[in-house]
């Protein structure tokens, strides 16, 4: 991409989409689109058409999307897969009909099987059936792959998608009703240690496995693969047009847990809630494909726990 090229960044306030935006900025891109949802609502069919037509962007990183923990997935499954649809058909189709020289489309690694062999490779997908609990999430990220495809392969698009495996760091979701696994429990071992409660109450097990990706990382991959990485021709199969991103490497909920409890400094007791659901008993991506481009993570769990840390406190509304 030129440096003075016009790029839209769907989502620009969110986790993944502010985290791109700076890694954008950094790198010295100076001419960045960005909406807020009051300017533009992706949910309008019109009001995504209009925009394209006035502003021509020529690169789009499509990070808006509806997104929660195993709680707001089971409580607004409807809400999930119609947002999520709704966002991507429009910015897709109308990239395809302003010429948007490349999307790039963020997905989520829930798109591969509950049962998908690990570490997860790319030509998993759609091998076998879903994890329950974001079953709506998960089908509707996978809509958007093949809609990337589907449009490569009939128009001759340039549009690529890239699933990050769970992703964490500075403003990401901390409320405890619908964030993920890692912010939920930076708050939860804040709260315990400011309050001098004696134990912290963690959901589940503590058996499932999980990766862990710090939210700059992601930006970094997907601005390297933005210049780097093009579909094959022909798109004769969907990993053709898509990869990984991750770290390679996971962690047990419990690990993680302990993890967290000593960052924050909390010297209390860990308590399982085992009434409350696991999900997916492993989720580790296979980093094949991202090594072999010549891409590798650079931040390690500790120290992107905290940094994410550091941020909420300075962050917490008092």
């Amino acid at each position: 991409m030129n440096k003075n090229a016009k790029i839209y960044i769907a989502g620009h306030r969110g986790l993944v989409g502010s985290a791109i935006v700076r890694k954008l900025q950094v790198e010295g891109y100076g001419n960045l689109i960005l909406k807020t949802h009051a300017e533009l609502d992706l949910l309008n069919q019109q009001a995504v058409a209009d925009f394209f037509v006035l502003e021509k962007p020529e690169y789009v990183f499509l990070a808006a999307a509806k997104v929660g923990g195993i709680l707001a997935n089971n409580n607004y499954p409807a809400d999930f897969i119609y947002q999520n649809l709704q966002i991507q058909n429009n910015i897709i189709h109308n990239s395809y009909l302003n010429g948007v020289k490349k999307l790039l489309f963020l997905g989520s690694s829930c798109i591969y099987p509950r049962e998908c062999p690990q570490p997860m490779k790319e030509e998993y997908l759609l091998t076998g059936l879903l994890e329950p609990t974001n079953e709506p999430y998960a089908l509707a990220k996978i809509s958007g792959i093949k809609m990337c495809q589907s449009y490569n392969r009939q128009y001759g698009t340039n549009f690529i998608a890239v699933m990050p495996t769970n992703l964490y760091g500075i403003g990401d979701n901390f409320d405890l009703k619908n964030s993920h696994v890692l912010p939920a429990l930076i708050r939860k071992f804040h709260e315990a240690k400011i309050n001098n409660a004696k134990e912290v109450v963690a959901w589940g097990t503590g058996a499932p496995r999980r990766e862990f990706l710090y939210v700059d990382d992601m930006a970094d991959g997907c601005l390297f693969l933005m210049n780097n990485f093009n579909p094959t021709k022909g798109q004769n199969e969907v990993g053709d047009i898509f990869t990984n991103l991750g770290t390679g490497t996971d962690i047990t909920i419990k690990e993680l847990t302990e993890l967290v409890k000593k960052v924050i400094g909390f010297t209390g007791e860990i308590v399982w809630d085992t009434t409350k659901p696991d999900g997916t008993p492993q989720k580790l991506q296979d980093m094949t494909k991202m090594h072999n481009l010549g891409w590798k993570h650079k931040i390690d769990l500790e120290e992107g726990i905290s940094t994410t840390y550091k941020w909420y406190i300075d962050n917490l509304k008092i």
